[in-house]
């Protein structure tokens, strides 16, 4: 799905949940700016979350609350030097919790993930500006 304004996020998001029902985790792969954090707080919004939700860039994980008291994670794996963060985090327990999952810099933790732990959602900037997202 290609997208050219950030008010076309909401349609991209409500796809993405519908297509993906039953999936908890999902991994976001973009270059740095392609829009990751902002598609993750409309997920967020659509989900339920009414709390501020941000970037947990220097937290690595931040935890919101839908309106039902559902947990929702939003990891951020940008600044962390070795997988052996991740661990120390609990990020399996985070994983298999069943709780909504949603995962930065998935590339520096997949290895304690098989493919079919989470949904890939590739984000990619067009020349033109354009977003284009494949999940």
């Amino acid at each position: 799905m290609i997208i050219s304004n950030q008010e076309e996020l909401a349609i991209v998001a409500a796809d993405l949940l519908k297509k993906h029902a039953d999936e908890r985790v999902f991994g976001f792969f973009g270059e740095m700016g392609a829009g990751k954090t902002t598609l993750i707080k409309e997920i967020c919004r659509q989900l339920g979350v009414t709390a501020t939700t941000s970037s947990p860039t220097f937290a690595i994980v931040n935890e919101y609350f839908t309106e039902e008291g559902e947990p929702v994670y939003h990891f951020d794996f940008y600044r962390i030097n070795s997988i052996d963060e991740a661990v120390k985090i609990g990020f399996d327990d985070y994983l298999y919790s069943g709780a909504y999952c949603f995962i930065e810099w998935t590339e520096k933790v997949e290895e304690l993930m098989t493919e079919d732990d989470f949904v890939r959602v590739d984000i990619k900037v067009l020349d033109d500006g354009k977003r284009e997202f494949k999940y």
